[in-house]
């Protein structure tokens, strides 16, 4: 299963973390990086979507454990190179739809910016995936895009369904249609009440953050 945005982000792995260099954005990131660490301290994480590892990095020296995957082996190439990695560290190429197929025994799955890229009528079959891997307890951690104009592509077209899109131009030239939807703390919390026993919503001023408490043995 996928979320149509695969080959664009296969396209755009060896310029994809540009987006972390906004001026705008950098005391947010600043203070997402900050609250990450100490929330996946000692846990065995999968991370889901890592792309090019830049949120891996953040956490991955505090980690107990960490399985990183991505259904690209374009990014998870960069990822692997960015940096020497604990061994501690593993990369795989999976399907976020299919969590079931990977490895480990995890108490944490974390998903940076890749909720805004699931189709709405596909988001409880994700979520539903993630608490099936940690339902022996733990915590979901998303992480994604607000929707503020002028630091983000506009929004070019919404879809019968409710879908948002954007046009994206890449270095080459190449102009791509990309799935990404914003959605209101309301509807995360909503999209998360089927499958967590709490939901903690944080905004900022250009992301937001969700933390679930899943399962019997959730802290």
């Amino acid at each position: 299963m996928t979320t149509g945005t695969e080959d664009y982000y296969r396209a755009r792995a060896a310029e994809y973390d540009l987006v972390y260099d906004k001026p705008e954005r950098q005391d947010d990131l600043r203070s997402m990086r900050d609250w990450l660490r100490p929330l996946l301290a000692g846990r065995r994480v999968l991370e889901v979507a890592a792309g090019t590892g830049y949120w891996t990095a953040v956490y991955a020296d505090a980690a107990a454990a960490v399985v990183a995957t991505d259904v690209n082996a374009q990014t998870l190439a960069v990822a692997r190179g960015r940096r020497h990695w604990p061994t501690t560290v593993s990369f795989s190429c999976a399907d976020a739809f299919d969590l079931a197929g990977v490895p480990g025994d995890f108490d944490a799955i974390i998903a940076g910016f890749f909720w805004s890229h699931v189709r709405l009528g596909d988001l409880g079959r994700f979520l539903t995936g993630v608490s099936e891997r940690l339902a022996g307890g733990g915590i979901a951690v998303f992480m994604d895009n607000r929707y503020v104009a002028g630091s983000n592509y506009p929004l070019a077209r919404t879809d019968s369904g409710g879908n948002t899109y954007q046009r994206r131009t890449l270095s080459d030239g190449s102009i791509w249609e990309v799935l990404k939807n914003f959605p209101s703390p309301a509807q995360v919390r909503a999209a998360c009440a089927p499958i967590a026993r709490t939901v903690t919503v944080t905004e900022l001023d250009y992301y937001w953050t969700a933390v679930c408490e899943l399962g019997p043995g959730a802290r």
